[in-house]
């Protein structure tokens, strides 16, 4: 009988390597169906699925339970991630027309239920709105996001701060590590909220609007907390 993906996780959490290629086996279904979101954008399919079980494999190595979310959940934007990465290299990516019409429904319906509700809604709310999976809202938006320039500037624009300047130095992997362990520590100072926004936006690689449909925060709150935050984590390093 297999072993469901919390068993596995918790093996590879404790070194079991060889739980990966369970894991792997048992979510192709979600590689899958993430492929097939950029199909037609002129690489083949099954580069496509490559590219994303580097994704999924990303994403099992670094889950950790204190999420409070199921695994799909968070590998769907890792994933999103790793074939948005490779496409950006390879060249403009393309939005296909049943991806942009199925967006706009989903922004309608956010659009809907924040002025019913004087909030945004969360991702899982706005699924039930749309009758359709988290995992189907996330993919979804993530797929009709905008991709980001390197020059571009993180917080204001008087900081001088760009995404550029967060790209560690793989060519040193000590002086990489330390300041992995240092920013690691840096972080664990940070109040649950901004804690949770670090995860969401750095290590899952959200946007601002889906870091606040997570928490239930409006874009432009997210933002102000992004700045803080780091101005915080600058005196901290």
């Amino acid at each position: 009988m297999p072993q469901s993906n919390a068993e596995l996780l918790r093996r590879l959490g404790d070194g079991d390597e060889s739980a990966l290629e369970s894991i792997i086996e048992q979510n192709m279904g979600l590689v899958r169906t993430v492929a097939k979101r950029f199909a037609d954008r002129g690489t083949e399919f099954d580069d496509l699925m490559q590219i994303g079980t580097i994704g999924l494999m990303r994403a099992a190595r670094s889950f950790d339970f204190s999420f409070g979310c199921m695994f799909s959940t968070y590998a769907v934007p890792l994933i999103i991630g790793e074939i948005r990465r490779f496409l950006r290299d390879d060249g403009l990516i393309k939005v296909s027309r049943s991806v942009k019409t199925e967006g706009a429904f989903i922004m309608r319906k956010k659009e809907e239920f924040t002025t019913k509700n004087g909030r945004e809604p969360t991702i899982s709310e706005l699924a039930c709105e749309c009758s359709i999976s988290s995992e189907e809202v996330m993919l979804t938006m993530e797929a009709i996001s905008p991709v980001h320039s390197l020059s571009e500037r993180v917080g204001s624009s008087e900081d001088g701060c760009t995404l550029e300047n967060f790209i560690g130095d793989r060519e040193n992997p000590i002086e990489s590590l330390t300041d992995r362990l240092a920013l690691r520590q840096a972080i664990s100072k940070l109040s649950p909220c901004r804690q949770q926004i670090v995860n969401l936006r750095y290590f899952r690689n959200m946007s601002q609007q889906q870091t606040g449909e997570v928490l239930g925060l409006t874009q432009v709150k997210v933002s102000r907390e992004e700045k803080k935050i780091l101005e915080e984590l600058r005196k901290s390093l």
